[in-house]
């Protein structure tokens, strides 16, 4: 086991020196969700720290899912990725790394709204703690979503991209982000469970609003726990399958 781990945290740290600095990471991961959001927000009469619960989980949301896409396919047009697999480190073991990995990332860079709320529009954290565990899951759980979708066998950075926004966007206008589920149609609330930025930004209400969500703080966490657990153990099996297309 602590193996694995230390197989998977050298993949981490590669992963964080090679692929954090590169553009689809910085457009896809940072631009793109800010623009989104301020294009919502300007001339709307919202204070900021209303606001800020959704910025920070389509920043969570966006930046710990963007690493991942681009790590394998990018790998797979470089042909390094035969020398991984010919180390000692299992596939599990490689693709937890691009996990971990875009974990950091999402953990990292989810600070510089929270700086930007508390420092520039006076907002106030209400509950340190349900927001630490907040950031902690949801990266880790959209990380997972990320590798994931990175999981279909091709060297082309492009069409993962593709793939992903085509998943995240529907995701992000079905989770409460820019409209809270109480004041979504019947159908909108239907659908709203089955995206876990839905649970995300729930939690992020709690924690800086101090308002009472749409779910109970333990259902949030347990819904953000069940779709990391899921994303893990499908994006490996699919790995695992589509890594013998990607090696040919």
């Amino acid at each position: 086991m602590a193996i694995r781990l230390r197989h998977s945290l050298t993949v981490a740290k590669k992963d964080a020196k090679i692929y954090y600095l590169k553009s689809p990471v910085l457009i896809f991961g940072i631009l793109f969700p800010l623009c989104l959001f301020f294009a919502f927000a300007i001339g709307r009469d919202i204070q900021p720290s209303l606001l800020l619960p959704g910025l920070v989980g389509m920043t969570l949301f966006f930046t710990a899912s963007s690493a991942n896409p681009i790590v394998a396919p990018w790998e797979t047009r470089m042909h390094t990725l035969e020398r991984l697999i010919s180390t000692p480190a299992s596939i599990s073991s490689i693709i937890l790394g691009d996990i971990f990995a875009g974990f950091l990332y999402g953990a990292i860079i989810s600070i510089v709204p929270l700086l930007i709320g508390t420092i520039a529009f006076g907002a106030s954290i209400a509950n340190p703690f349900i927001l630490a565990i907040d950031i902690v899951l949801s990266a880790f759980c959209f990380s997972a979503l990320g590798s994931l979708i990175s999981s279909p066998p091709t060297d082309n950075p492009s069409n993962i991209m593709m793939l992903s926004n085509l998943v995240r966007l529907p995701l992000i206008f079905i989770s409460g982000v820019f409209i809270p589920i109480d004041r979504m149609p019947v159908w909108g609330k239907a659908i709203a469970p089955i995206s876990p930025l839905t649970y995300s930004s729930d939690l992020a209400r709690y924690a800086l609003l101090n308002k009472g969500g749409s779910y109970p703080i333990p259902l949030d966490v347990a819904m953000i726990l069940v779709f990391a657990v899921v994303f893990i153990v499908v994006g490996i099996a699919i790995h695992k399958r589509s890594m013998t297309k990607r090696l040919s």
